[in-house]
């Protein structure tokens, strides 16, 4: 814990991202939103928000709720229907 403090509190952490991002070519990504893109599919593969927040390490409940993009055809298939969507006519 004292090691992952002193890598963060000093920004060499910050330092190593933003070089990584320079060097791929990427300039509008955050490292926090590779924790959003995990914990979203979490979610996708069916854990439950107990079992996110246990590997995520989140303590509010409803913080976490927010990773949850709920999709039509995904809620659907975990209740065994079959959905289909069309566009509407123009």
């Amino acid at each position: 814990m004292h090691y992952q403090k002193k890598l963060t509190s000093n920004g060499v952490l910050k330092s190593a991202w933003r070089r990584a991002c320079c060097r791929a070519g990427i300039s509008d990504l955050r490292f926090h939103d590779l924790r959003h893109e995990a914990t979203s599919r979490f979610f996708e593969k069916g854990l439950n928000l107990m079992e996110v927040a246990a590997i995520t390490g989140h303590k509010d409940l409803r913080m976490l709720q927010r990773y949850t993009h709920l999709r039509a055809e995904d809620l659907a298939l975990k209740l065994g229907q079959r959905v289909e969507f069309s566009l509407p006519s123009t």
